[in-house]
């Protein structure tokens, strides 16, 4: 049987809108483009039979679940490349000045109480590009199996960077080759005393897990979809064993 079949998992992120300027001698435009990163991911995820509901960047404060009773609806939370203000930033509260459900802090009970959440990397996740992502000081910093850097932690390996497999029998890996493709970049993190080092380049964490309360907790410290995830690992044949597995153990149903 295939991890995690039958999975409830939310995700949350891995969206934007580009604006572009556009300079022709005396003349300028503008266009704008919405685009997605994580079309292969979430492809995989419903391959392996699980029943993926999608809130993109923009949608976060209208659609993420602002209470446990609607958060229960899933067993696993995805958070790629989406800060914290998206969460700590609700329209309500930003642009009427309304009190509203603090759902960073929902989502850290919810986890707690036995819920599973994931935290992939991007430039903004974790403390992310310019200290932006902001995660070391919300509500969900407690329940990630990782502390954060109070600055940027992004690490640019244009070179790349190779994966060493620290427990290849580890059910997270759902029994994937410990031969990963290279990467390109990842954010800095460091593990906690009582989580599990399951992946690592040089001193660096790249895959760490953890328990919250009756709950547990994945960071993946490199991406999902290019840049730092490039065509070798998206298109790697293992990728969707790995990721479907992540979510399993996240969600206590690994196989």
């Amino acid at each position: 049987m295939t991890a995690g079949t039958g999975l409830r998992v939310l995700v949350a992120g891995e969206s934007w809108i580009k604006h572009t300027t556009h300079l022709k001698g005396f003349d300028q435009f503008h266009t704008t483009e919405y685009e997605e990163g994580a079309g292969e991911f979430l492809a995989c995820l419903d391959r392996a039979g699980m029943t993926v509901t999608y809130i993109r960047a923009h949608e976060i404060s209208a659609r993420f679940p602002k209470t446990a009773e609607e958060l229960d609806a899933f067993d696993v939370v995805v958070l790629s490349d989406i800060g914290s203000n998206s969460f700590l930033l609700p329209d309500e509260t930003f642009t009427r000045s309304e009190r509203s459900a603090n759902k960073l802090a929902v989502l850290a009970d919810w986890t707690r109480g036995g819920g599973g959440l994931v935290m992939i990397g991007g430039y903004m996740s974790f403390t992310g590009i310019d200290g932006r992502a902001r995660y070391g000081m919300s509500p969900l910093a407690p329940v990630l199996p990782v502390t954060l850097l109070d600055h940027d932690d992004r690490i640019e390996a244009s070179e790349g960077v190779k994966a060493d497999v620290d427990d290849p029998q580890h059910p997270v890996l759902g029994g994937t080759p410990a031969e990963w493709p290279m990467l390109l970049g990842y954010n800095r993190i460091v593990a906690r005393p009582e989580s599990q080092v399951v992946a690592h380049t040089g001193d660096d964490p790249l895959l760490v897990v953890g328990e919250a309360g009756a709950g547990r907790t994945v960071a993946f410290a490199s991406d999902l979809a290019p840049h730092w995830a490039p065509p070798e690992f998206v298109g790697w044949p293992h990728y969707q064993q790995l990721w479907t597995s992540i979510l399993a153990w996240a969600a206590g149903a690994e196989t």
